[in-house]
């Protein structure tokens, strides 16, 4: 039976029931809610159901300028040796995997990704395979695509009469 005791500034429940963990307790929802979320939208990490990883999806910004197309790839903790950047005419297709990290201790929760990812986008107009360039730095894949000459933008020059 819960009695009501005053404490300033607020009244605050009392029980004879044993105390429970609170850490235990928030793992226990959190698993829950997990759950409750992968009933009603499915399995957002990229498990299939039996263990095994799909294809993640990951972060990306398209940007393009007059000369090409900037891409930038958010692919934390992923070395250059584990990813793979190919042009195929217009199809970039930028693929790899996160590790899985060594570790020393028990996991009790792990809620970083690991799996393979791919992202694969059809850039519009002449590309200039001889114009890519791809870099990793500080978690980032910047992947910059060069048009061809003929589908780059050109001033025309009107004259008066």
């Amino acid at each position: 039976m819960a009695v009501l005791v005053p404490r300033s500034p607020r009244w605050v429940a009392t029980t004879s029931a044993p105390r429970t963990d609170p850490s235990r307790e928030l793992e226990d929802l959190q698993d829950r809610m997990g759950q409750l979320v992968r009933s009603v939208f499915g399995d957002l990490s990229g498990s299939d159901g039996a263990g095994q990883r799909g294809t993640l999806a990951v972060p990306v910004d398209i940007e393009e300028t007059d000369d090409g197309y900037v891409v930038e790839v958010d692919l934390p903790n992923v070395s250059s040796d584990d990813v793979s950047v190919e042009l195929r005419d217009n199809e970039l297709r930028i693929s790899g995997e996160y590790r899985q990290r060594e570790r020393t201790g028990v996991l009790r929760r792990q809620t970083r990704r690991i799996g393979q990812f791919e992202y694969v986008v059809a850039l519009p107009g002449e590309l200039d395979a001889d114009k890519v360039d791809a870099t990793l730095s500080d978690g980032v894949l910047t992947v910059r695509v060069g048009k061809a000459v003929a589908s780059q933008p050109r001033r025309i020059e009107v004259k008066g009469s």
